[in-house]
C-alpha cells in the first residue's frame, strides 16, 4: 500500500501551461508588492484585539479526540486486510486538519485529549515552540523519510511516543506545554490563525478578518522553526518525486533513508538560511535587528499554500478510502471526485495566495515596526524571498 503517493497523475501533465503560471504568480506579488507600497502608510492590523467578540465560547470536545486516538490504536491490532490505519493518521488526521483548522480555528486544541489532564505551572518562556518543531519534524520525517512509514509498527511507535511526550509534558508544566510543545496542536493553531472564528488567549470566540488573526502570531523562540518544518517538509515531499532524487535514494551509497534524512534536513535547512538571510538584510536597511522572529507569521500563508497545493488531491481521493476503511463501507473509491483542472487550479491558486497574503502581513508589520521612510525598502528583501519562495513552489509542482 503506497498511502504516500500523493496526488493523481503527473504534475508536468497539469492543464495549466507553467508559463502563465509563473508570470500570473509574479504579476501578482509585484502588483501587491507596489500597491501596498503606495496606498498602506499604517500599520491596519490588530491583532489579538481584532474582531467581534460572539457570545459562547469554543465547545470541548476532548472525548472525541480520546475516542479518535483509541479508535485509531483499535485499527493497528485488527487483521491485516484493509488496515485503515495509515489513513487515518496521514489523510484524515494530518491533512485534514488543514481545511478544518481553516474554517474553524484551532480544531485540535477543542479535540485534544490531553488537555483532560490536571493544569501545572506555565511552561518557561525561554523554551517557545522549539519542542513542537522537533516534534513536527519528527512526523515529518516518519513520514517521508523513515523505511516503512504505513507500517503498523511505524505508526504504534508514533502513538506510544507522541502519547508519552504529551502526558509528560503536560504533568510537568502544565496545558502551557501543549500550545508550544504539541506538534499538532501547533500546526493546527497556527493554521487556525487565518480562520474567520478566532480564539483569543482568554477563550472567547471571536469573528475577524484572518489577516487579523495572523498578525495575533506572536513571536517567540522556536517559531521560526516550527513554520520552516513545514515548509522545508513539504517542499521536500514534492521534491522527492523528482526522477533522478528517486535514483538516487535506490543507488546511493548512504541508502534510501540516509540520503532522504539528508536531504529533508537540506530543504528545512534551506528554506530557513534563506529567510535569516533576508531578514538580516531588511535589518540592515531598516535600521533594526533581530527582525527574523517579527516577521515569522508571514510564512504562515505561504507554508499552508503549500500544504493546500500539494495534499489537496491526495485528501480528495484517499481520504474516500480512509472513510470507507474505516467504517468499513460496501464502496470504491472515485478517482474522478475532482477533475485534472481542478486540481492544477486549487494548487497553483494555493501558491499564488499564500504568498500574497505573506506579503500584505509582512508589509503591515514593517511600516509598525520599521522606521517611516524605510518600511517599504526594508521590505525589499523580504519581497524577493516570496519571489524565490514562489518560484521553487512553482517549479516543484510542474517539475514533478
Amino acid at each position: 500500500m503506497n498511502v504516500l503517493a500523493h496526488g493523481v497523475g503527473s504534475r508536468s501533465d497539469l492543464p495549466i501551461p507553467a508559463f502563465y503560471a509563473y508570470a500570473g504568480a509574479i504579476a501578482a506579488l509585484v502588483v501587491s508588492f507596489l500597491a501596498l507600497g503606495l496606498l498602506w502608510a499604517d500599520s491596519r492590523f490588530r491583532g489579538e484585539a481584532a474582531g467581534r467578540v460572539l457570545p459562547w465560547k469554543a465547545p470541548s470536545l476532548r472525548w472525541v479526540g480520546a475516542v479518535a486516538l483509541l479508535f485509531t490504536a483499535g485499527w493497528l491490532l485488527a487483521p491485516d486486510d484493509g488496515n485503515a490505519a495509515p489513513y487515518l493518521v496521514y489523510v484524515l488526521f494530518w491533512v485534514g486538519l488543514v481545511p478544518a483548522s481553516l474554517l474553524f480555528g484551532p480544531v485540535w486544541r477543542s479535540l485534544n485529549p490531553f488537555r483532560l489532564l490536571p493544569d501545572r505551572p506555565r511552561l518557561p518562556l525561554k523554551v517557545g515552540y522549539w519542542p513542537a518543531a522537533l516534534g513536527l519534524f519528527a512526523f515529518t520525517w516518519m513520514e517521508l523519510v523513515s523505511p516503512e512509514p504505513a507500517a503498523r509498527s511505524t505508526l504504534a511507535i508514533l502513538l506510544v511516543v507522541y502519547g508519552a511526550a504529551q502526558t509528560v509534558g503536560v504533568l510537568v508544566y502544565g496545558h502551557a506545554w501543549l500550545e508550544r510543545g504539541d506538534p499538532f496542536e501547533v500546526y493546527s493553531t497556527l493554521i487556525g490563525h487565518l480562520a474567520v472564528l478566532g480564539r483569543r488567549s482568554d477563550g472567547s470566540v471571536v469573528l475577524r478578518s484572518p489577516l487579523n488573526g495572523l498578525d495575533a502570531i506572536a513571536p517567540a523562540p522556536g517559531l521560526v522553526a516550527a513554520v520552516c518544518v513545514l515548509l522545508g517538509s513539504t517542499g521536500y515531499d514534492g521534491f522527492s518525486n523528482a526522477p533522478a532524487w528517486v535514483d538516487a535514494l535506490q543507488t546511493g551509497p548512504l541508502g534510501r533513508t540516509g540520503l532522504g534524512t539528508l536531504g529533508l534536513l537540506a530543504a528545512i535547512l534551506l528554506v530557513g538560511l534563506l529567510y535569516a538571510a533576508c531578514l538580516g538584510l531588511a535589518g540592515v536597511i531598516g535600521g533594526r535587528k533581530g527582525l527574523a522572529g517579527a516577521f515569522a507569521h508571514s510564512l504562515v500563508p505561504i507554508a499552508i499554500g503549500y500544504l493546500i497545493a500539494h495534499y489537496f488531491s491526495l485528501f480528495a481521493i484517499e481520504g474516500q478510502r480512509a472513510v470507507i476503511l474505516g467504517f468499513r463501507l460496501p464502496l470504491v473509491v472515485n478517482t474522478e471526485v475532482v477533475s485534472a483542472g481542478t486540481i492544477a487550479t486549487v494548487q497553483v491558486l494555493a501558491i499564488i495566495a499564500g504568498h500574497v497574503l505573506g506579503v500584505v502581513a509582512a508589509h503591515d508589520r514593517s511600516v509598525r515596526l520599521l522606521p517611516y521612510g524605510r518600511a517599504v525598502a526594508g521590505q525589499i528583501p523580504l519581497f524577493l524571498l516570496m519571489v524565490c519562495y514562489t518560484i521553487g513552489g512553482l517549479t516543484l509542482l510542474f517539475a514533478t
